[in-house]
């Protein structure tokens, strides 16, 4: 005979929903994981749970394997996370100990982690109350060295601290050596703003053999000073060289000074003029030149004239 089911309470299901909430359980289907998920999808008043308390429950206890994995996981993310800094506050603890660490002779630096024995050590070395020196068998300086007020130097000029020459305290400065010779000579009356690096128009002889002007420029050559390779006639040379910066002037100086005849001076051609070489400068002030095709075509020769002659020509220096 059949009894009937004793007859189930009132709110009895509330209290099975709770039950199988706490229940052991496997899988993920079962009555609880879904009642979770509906838990946290917000359907909590359909659960008859309070909804911050579903909330609650499906946080601090998950009811999958998947979410339990996640939550191990996280969990030792946090752990890992919390050990490296321990740890790396740890060692910078130990560094400033020992950068601070103060030894008697010697100050060991941080040894090479793998190999003890690369282990650099800086010494420190004392300074004692002695002078220093720069070896150990050097005496101190109040030792070896008796200073004495005659010692000390002084700036005051004296008898032996004179210059002699003053000009030779500078050497002037050109690009051509022969020049700069020149001008330490000739510096107090070079003319004003003269420069000796002027364009010097040089490019090699290209006048015509055995003429006034091949003579002059190869005269120069020899000497080692410059030459304008296109001055034109003879009688143009004065200007041609004034306009690229050469000193010219009216006076002999030195040997290599060409000398300008103007047209029909002192038998010069009265249309060309002509040039020729100073080769010297007599104390009287006469001078002695060189020239070609007086002659005879490529024929060099060579003529005086007075101080009074000399002072009527025209002089290209350099």
């Amino acid at each position: 005979m059949r009894h009937a089911a004793h007859k189930a309470h009132k709110g009895s299901s509330v209290l099975a929903l709770t039950q199988s909430l706490f229940a052991s359980n496997h899988g993920s289907h079962t009555a609880q994981a879904v009642y979770a998920v509906q838990s946290a999808s917000g359907n909590a008043q359909a659960l008859g749970l309070d909804e911050k308390v579903a909330e609650k429950i499906n946080e601090i206890a998950p009811v999958t394997r998947r979410s339990m994995r996640e939550a191990a996981r996280a969990a030792q993310r946090r752990n890992t996370v919390l050990t490296s800094a321990s740890l790396a506050a740890l060692v910078g603890t130990a560094a400033t100990s020992m950068a601070f660490m103060k030894q008697d002779d010697t100050t060991t630096m941080f040894p090479v982690a793998d190999d003890a024995s690369t282990t650099q050590t800086l010494n420190i070395a004392r300074v004692e109350s002695a002078a220093a020196s720069r070896s150990d068998e050097r005496e101190a300086l109040d030792s070896a060295v008796a200073v004495t007020d005659t010692d000390h130097g002084t700036w005051e000029m004296g008898d032996t601290n004179q210059v002699s020459d003053a000009a030779k305290l500078t050497t002037a400065k050109a690009n051509n050596p022969k020049v700069a010779s020149k001008l330490d000579h000739d510096a107090d009356i070079l003319p004003a703003g003269f420069n000796a690096n002027h364009p010097t128009g040089d490019t090699g002889n290209a006048y015509p053999w055995g003429q006034c002007t091949w003579w002059a420029y190869t005269r120069r050559a020899q000497l080692g000073l410059n030459t304008g390779s296109y001055f034109g006639d003879a009688r143009s040379w004065g200007a041609s060289a004034q306009s690229l910066g050469y000193w010219v002037d009216n006076t002999p100086r030195e040997t290599g000074d060409v000398l300008v005849f103007a047209p029909g001076q002192e038998g010069a051609s009265g249309y060309y003029g002509h040039v020729a070489i100073v080769e010297a400068v007599n104390s009287d002030g006469s001078i002695r030149i060189s020239e070609s095709n007086v002659q005879g075509l490529g024929v060099i020769s060579d003529r005086e004239f007075t101080a009074e002659q000399a002072a009527q020509f025209t002089y290209v220096h350099y």
